[in-house]
């Protein structure tokens, strides 16, 4: 039974069960439970389609501070199944915040659980690896049962979450970012090529988030976002300037329409893959991809760009890479994690692609990524300066 003064527990498939005090909705719920390292912008990570199926433990101390407001969303919903932390903050004191964590947790029907000590949940992730665990309230179900229902749960390997979370229909995106002075250091408004919607992208939804599509339009782009599903022949249909392939949920390898309709677009128009997409771009190529330990989650992972030697302070969200070992001679890897040395970017050698398994737009995170986008736009503009042959 739960102890006096505790209304929560998470239950782990390694037997293990942690007491806390319940925050969010009632009830029981199963995930993958994964930490995440940033200090800020629990609403955006609570709205990313990458975590969905996954617990989130924040390694920060004391979450909720800044509240819930109305511009940080990164989607419609919650994704993910869960939300660990150590401290529940007891007031929200940003002036932009119309509610408290806890209430909105409570709206979107997800569960959270405080009191935790998510150093040593850290810990335990750390050195054995993602674990499969249930948060739950019901004092009616034993530690056992919670236990064996963690270990019941499917898991997320070879389940395709990106279908489940991309759009219904096509639709278009050309709002910028608002809050233009994040980005200022940047300049890229004095660039020509980056006018309001002289490049069309298509953007595959796999799990897209909004600042992706902020980002995009900032840099002189029109953006339709097409499902997750749609064939390389619609896409092409719709003459885009290059072909974009979001973040997303889960396995790589769950999403083979994917990999074949990108394999089509090889070398017909300029591709930029980021997270799942450089994950399915890195199949698409050939290669394979496999489950890291315990993933990358947080926002300030060290990439270094390999032909430069410029290290980036970047924000991540996956559990797979791609094996740079098994991608063909026409491929390059362009960036690598200077954590565990993981495949963090390539490019093709000859076709208009490429890709890096990180975020560019920062939400949460830092900026260091963010001239990709520019790269991008400059791929697309060399690409439409060729001579038609």
């Amino acid at each position: 039974m739960i102890a006096q003064g505790r209304t929560a527990r998470l239950a782990l498939e390694d037997g293990s069960i942690w007491y806390g005090s319940a925050f969010g909705a009632p009830g029981t719920q199963p995930g993958e439970i994964v930490f995440n390292t940033s200090l800020t912008g629990y609403q955006e990570i609570l709205t990313d389609p990458s975590y969905t199926g996954q617990i989130v433990v924040m390694t920060a101390p004391q979450i909720g501070n800044t509240g819930i407001n109305h511009d940080d969303n990164e989607a419609c919903q919650v994704f993910l199944s869960g939300f660990i932390v150590r401290q529940l903050s007891p007031c929200a004191s940003n002036w932009r915040a119309t509610q408290s964590l806890a209430e909105w947790l409570a709206a979107h029907g997800r569960p959270g659980i405080t009191g935790i000590d998510t150093r040593a949940l850290t810990r335990r992730l750390r050195a054995g690896g993602t674990l499969k665990g249930v948060i739950s309230t019901e004092t009616s179900r034993s530690d056992d049962e919670l236990i064996e229902q963690a270990r019941a749960w499917a898991g997320l390997d070879g389940i395709d979450l990106a279908g489940t979370v991309t759009c219904d229909a096509p639709y278009e995106w050309t709002a910028p970012t608002d809050a233009a002075w994040e980005f200022r250091q940047w300049n890229q408004a004095t660039n020509p090529d980056t006018c309001p919607g002289k490049f069309h992208v298509v953007a595959y939804d796999f799990g897209i988030k909004r600042n992706i599509l902020r980002r995009l339009a900032t840099f002189g782009c029109r953006v339709t976002v097409v499902p997750a599903t749609t064939p390389a022949a619609v896409t092409l249909a719709l003459h885009p300037d290059g072909v974009f392939l979001s973040n997303g949920p889960g396995d790589p390898a769950a999403v083979p329409y994917a990999v074949e309709t990108v394999r089509a677009l090889l070398g017909a128009v300029p591709l930029f893959g980021i997270c799942l997409g450089h994950q399915i771009l890195g199949l698409a190529f050939g290669g394979q991809t496999y489950r890291l330990k315990f993933g990358h989650h947080g926002g300030n992972q060290p990439v270094k760009h390999l032909p430069t030697g410029r290290v980036e302070i970047s924000a991540h969200n996956h559990n797979f890479a791609v094996d740079p070992d098994t991608l063909p001679t026409g491929v390059e890897v362009t960036h690598v994690n200077l954590n565990d040395g993981c495949c963090e970017g390539m490019r093709h050698r000859v076709l208009p692609a490429f890709s890096i398994q990180y975020h560019p737009e920062a939400a949460p995170g830092p900026h260091d990524a963010d001239p990709l986008f520019a790269e991008f736009v400059a791929m697309m503009a060399a690409v439409r300066s060729k001579p038609s042959v």
